[in-house]
């Protein structure tokens, strides 16, 4: 009975506790911080270290603040199985921020496939009608690309045994095959397809998007919200801080940064033109994701750090204005238990607050000036100029057909004719719900009107993970000492002291 009530506390201690990470992270300092590493499996040289820089920096922060939020909104929406539900929501938050401060292969694997099963069952326990489809759906497309990435790991592990005689999962360890040759540039495509399979089906990018309408759709509230805040964004973090680092003559071929452009620049165009013709409201905002985040995959393959940084302030762009959506949408399901966009109409006049906060997150959700979305969407366009122009070009399209979708929706839903009798009378939001979306109103406003906090920590890992793609660092982004295993003859002390 107090299962909520329990979750509430977690979630707000977790986003309490996290939230100094904001202040005490010093751009100027070491590159890694609060990093810790303990020994875990000595016999395969696994250790459990973890650590931040600027790029899981926000990802950490984003994951605990959405956390009480999607327990606010599930307080009424959820009414069987509680404790189950709300455990399950937890889970899912620890295995999250565990993939964005892994420093250990074997760790940030074992975080990787955590998430998917509590996700798994929300769909598939606490979904719509079609809600084991989704989650079937979901569960096969994540866990392909996975064992493909599994394998991958596997390789650099006994590649660095072969070439070192020493057992290491270390991130850190790994990064020096491929810049000191011990990487052949055939193996360097077959091990960078591996992981980018993996992550392009998390992001996702075109074509591997297709489950994740399904499951928006199919998800409770919070697990979309949970979905398209946090966990679509595991995949443009896969490929800053592994796909691109751990092979970067593959990552930097120009074919494969045309081929990511281009899928990129088709999820931005072609999902767009999907949403536009969408009848549910939901599954409108599911492919508006894809559309975003394509906008990311650009920033992410322009390799310089206005497209970087654009591509870092808009995972959290994203994480912000689309949860809100689905924040909005839910509380109208839990009033008309719908989402097909004819059902409504005129909501402004019942529903004034509501309107204007759907109004507001769907002028956030299209990049109007002065919100999250412009700046990050204007920093990846200047990048993805500077190396594909015809692609910048195509792209900035992206924000017209963004207008194309979302302003019909809106319009449909809160200004159309009050013609429908089931709409006169729908009470507007209550303090929980206001509660709900105002820090995610202050967020938007304030990454939309001063940044400057946020790209300062992100500019110089973004830097250095420019530079060491181009080759101009002479070491590899996150240079650290080598964590071995210790032999026999040497003790624990021995090997630290070293």
């Amino acid at each position: 009975e107090q299962a909520k009530r329990v979750a509430l506390i977690v979630g707000m201690v977790e986003f309490v506790v996290s939230l100094p990470l904001f202040w005490s992270y010093d751009p100027a300092g070491p590159y890694l911080q609060n990093d810790l590493v303990f020994p875990w499996i000595m016999d395969w040289g696994i250790y459990y270290r973890i650590g931040l820089d600027g790029i899981s920096l926000f990802m950490v922060l984003l994951t605990t603040f959405l956390l009480p939020l999607a327990v606010l909104g599930s307080w009424t929406y959820i009414e069987t199985r509680e404790k189950a539900y709300y455990a399950m929501l937890l889970a899912l938050t620890s295995g999250v921020v565990g993939v964005f401060v892994s420093l250990d292969m074997f760790l940030f694997y074992v975080f990787w496939e955590m998430m998917l099963i509590p996700m798994y069952f929300l769909i598939g326990i606490w979904g719509g009608k079609e809600r084991i489809y989704a989650a079937v759906k979901f569960f096969l497309y994540t866990a392909v690309g996975s064992l493909l990435m599994l394998v991958a790991i596997l390789y650099l592990y006994f590649k660095f045994h072969s070439l070192t005689g020493q057992l290491s999962f270390s991130y850190f360890d790994l990064l020096q095959l491929a810049p000191n040759g011990g990487l052949s540039g055939t193996e360097q495509g077959w091990l960078f397809a591996a992981f980018a399979l993996a992550f392009a089906v998390k992001v996702p990018v075109f074509p591997f998007h297709t489950w994740l309408p399904a499951a928006h759709v199919q998800a409770p509230t919070a697990g979309s919200v949970v979905l398209a805040g946090v966990l679509l964004k595991m995949g443009t973090y896969g490929f800053l801080r592994f796909a691109l680092p751990l092979f970067p003559a593959a990552a930097t071929a120009s074919g494969t940064v045309t081929l990511f452009m281009v899928l990129g620049l088709i999820g931005i165009i072609y999902t767009a033109l999907v949403a536009a013709v969408q009848p549910n409201a939901k599954r409108l905002v599911a492919y508006t994701s894809v559309a975003h985040l394509g906008f990311a995959v650009l920033g992410i393959f322009a390799f310089n750090l206005q497209g970087v940084q654009g591509a870092l302030l808009l995972m959290i762009a994203h994480g912000v204005s689309t949860p809100m959506l689905f924040f909005l949408l839910g509380m109208l399901y839990e009033r008309r238990h719908t989402y097909e966009i004819e059902d409504f109409g005129g909501l402004a006049a019942s529903m004034p607050v509501f309107s204007t906060m759907l109004v507001f997150a769907g002028l956030a959700s299209i990049g109007l000036p002065g919100t999250s979305g412009f700046v990050s969407e204007f920093l990846i366009l200047i990048g993805t100029f500077q190396v594909r122009p015809w692609i910048a070009l195509f792209a900035a399209s992206g924000v017209i057909f963004a207008a194309f979708y979302m302003l019909p929706m809106v319009q449909s839903v809160a200004f159309n004719k009050l013609d429908r009798p089931a709409n006169r009378g729908i009470p507007d939001l209550g303090r929980r719900e206001i509660a709900i979306l105002v820090p995610l109103v202050v967020l938007i406003l304030w990454i939309g009107i001063y940044p400057r906090p946020f790209l300062d920590r992100m500019e110089p890992s973004a830097l250095r993970l420019v530079d060491y793609m181009n080759g101009a660092a002479a070491a590899p982004p996150a240079a650290a000492p080598v964590a071995v295993a210790p032999t026999n003859a040497e003790s624990m002390n021995d090997r630290t002291e070293r």
